[in-house]
């Protein structure tokens, strides 16, 4: 991304790659912002200098930089404007390549190939830059394109992402929910873009984001939009003209079926199936709002529709239990069942859940800035597992999610950031956390003396199951407080949601235990 860069301070670059950027109104502070670069036209300029720099020419071409031609290693980008790839972190993990010049036969833009790092199906770009501003606003913008994204930025909408031009997955709207549930698609107006938006709702809606559309007038894109009425209208544009999701579907599915019966009823059919989707517990009125709303815009019994609906959630769900049976994993009881003594110890640990809590948030201020993986820091896989759950004690909570808020920041907290922070609460709690450290019980010692570890084996132990424990013990409570309300509940659509949260919850708990084998008891 350096090197890239850099050119655009080079004859070629400036003459070409600058002038380009320039004329599509991009400022040096936003191509810096961005890290735009600029791969120069010859054959072999960047790979003649990586390989004067000793970088590896297989992990060049497995990162899509290079590829391998008679035996000699080529740009793959020669003659096109980069767009490097962050992930949510910050971390740079691949590049986006635009052609300049006029060709019938190379395709627009060449992405980096799926590898270790580049897995396009779990990222969003932009999402590092605009990650503060969607968790301020409570929206993240969705777009199609690179430039799109910049361009945005640059007018003062930083909310916004990109798909990539790809269908939306399912991680990739995971991703927009660690920083908002409110998600908007802004798509050219266009049958193709009317479509791509469409492709990605039912997967928005299963994560149980709340999902509105605009429709950017045809002939446009939010690049060229923006750049033609200014930024100041594109945002009053973009409050003004958000369209619900499903309604909008409603509406498209309609007009497609005119009078034809038939093409109707599939219609009927197709509205019923999305609206099942809608089935997070907390979404209930918003389902039957649905329900009412596209009974009477398609003139059929809101009755029937509602029993259309519920059918499709049942389907699925028993489509999910049977799957979920077919792939069990075996009960970690049975698997611990012949040693008493682990099994005591261990379920000990998991009831004193005031300790786990405790034994979190120490594990997070003391380690939280040392790295986990290469590309990933414990505070980054704290964060990152701990988005589904909260700490039932206040204080802590509160101590997480200002840690949360000051690593987001930027900032580099650690013990020391709350032992002098202005709250005597928060010093207090960390003072006797960190005089007073959970130990793991006297078995687990035991169990672990006759291994030999190596410091960084030891950190991630500790760590990684310090986590496990507390979300283990917590989807325990959770799963026991769901049997009991099901068992309770004689509503049919709320059994429906309660047996969603059991597969959800069951699917978390299976990922666990798997991960801890045979060491730890429910």
């Amino acid at each position: 991304a350096q090197y890239f860069a850099s050119q655009l301070e080079e004859e070629e670059g400036s003459a070409v790659g600058l002038s380009y950027l320039t004329h599509r109104g991009f400022t040096a502070e936003t191509i810096s912002n961005f890290q735009l670069g600029y791969c120069p036209e010859g054959g072999d300029h960047f790979a003649g200098h990586a390989q004067a720099s000793r970088y590896n020419a297989d992990l060049l071409v497995k990162s899509g930089l290079c590829v391998l031609r008679n035996d000699r290693l080529v740009d793959n980008y020669r003659g096109r404007i980069i767009f490097p790839i962050q992930n949510h972190f910050g971390k740079i993990i691949g590049f986006g390549a635009r052609i300049i010049k006029a060709n019938d036969k190379a395709p627009k833009y060449i992405n980096t190939p799926e590898n270790e790092l580049y897995v396009k199906s779990k990222v969003l770009y932009g999402i590092y830059q605009a990650r503060q501003s969607i968790n301020k606003l409570d929206e993240c913008l969705l777009v199609e394109g690179y430039t799109d994204v910049v361009s945005l930025h640059q007018a003062g909408v930083e909310n916004v992402v990109a798909s990539g031009g790809t269908s939306l997955t399912a991680d990739q709207l995971r991703l927009v929910k660690r920083y908002t549930n409110n998600l908007t698609i802004v798509y050219d107006g266009d049958s193709a873009g009317v479509k791509a938006a469409l492709r990605g709702l039912d997967l928005a809606l299963e994560e149980g984001l709340n999902v509105q559309l605009v429709l950017i007038p045809d002939k446009e894109d939010p690049d060229s939009y923006v750049q033609k009425i200014g930024a100041d209208a594109f945002q009053d544009f973009i409050k003004a003209e958000k369209k619900d999701f499903i309604l909008f579907q409603l509406d498209v599915a309609l007009q497609e079926a005119g009078n034809d019966s038939r093409r109707k009823s599939d219609a009927v059919n197709r509205i019923a199936e999305t609206i099942s989707k809608v089935s997070k517990r907390e979404d209930f009125t918003r389902q039957q709002d649905y329900i009412r709303d596209a009974s009477q815009r398609m003139g059929i019994d809101e009755a029937g529709l509602n029993a259309l609906v519920n059918k499709f959630i049942r389907d699925r769900i028993q489509k999910q239990l049977n799957t979920e049976r077919a792939a069990a994993v075996p009960d970690v009881e049975e698997l611990t069942k012949n040693d008493e003594e682990l099994q005591r110890d261990s379920l000990a640990l998991l009831l004193n859940h005031e300790l786990q809590e405790r034994n979190v948030i120490r594990c997070l201020l003391q380690y939280g800035l040392q790295a986990l993986k290469k590309e990933q820091t414990i505070a980054d896989y704290f964060i990152e597992k701990l988005d589904d759950f909260h700490f039932d004690n206040d204080l802590i909570d509160k101590m997480y999610n200002t840690y949360r808020q000051w690593y987001w920041s930027g900032a580099r907290p650690t013990e020391q950031s709350f032992l002098y922070y202005d709250d005597d609460a928060m010093r207090n709690m960390t003072v006797s956390l960190l005089e007073f450290p959970y130990e793991l019980s006297e078995h687990w010692q035991k169990l672990m003396q006759g291994r030999e570890m190596a410091p960084d084996e030891k950190l991630h132990f500790e760590v990684t199951n310090a986590l496990n424990y507390y979300m283990l013990r917590k989807l325990k409570l959770l799963l026991d407080n769901n049997q009991r309300d099901l068992e309770k509940e004689r509503d049919t659509n709320k059994q429906n949601e309660l047996m969603e949260v059991h597969l959800e919850l069951k699917t978390l708990e299976r990922e666990i235990t798997t991960q801890l084998g045979a060491v730890i008891v429910i």
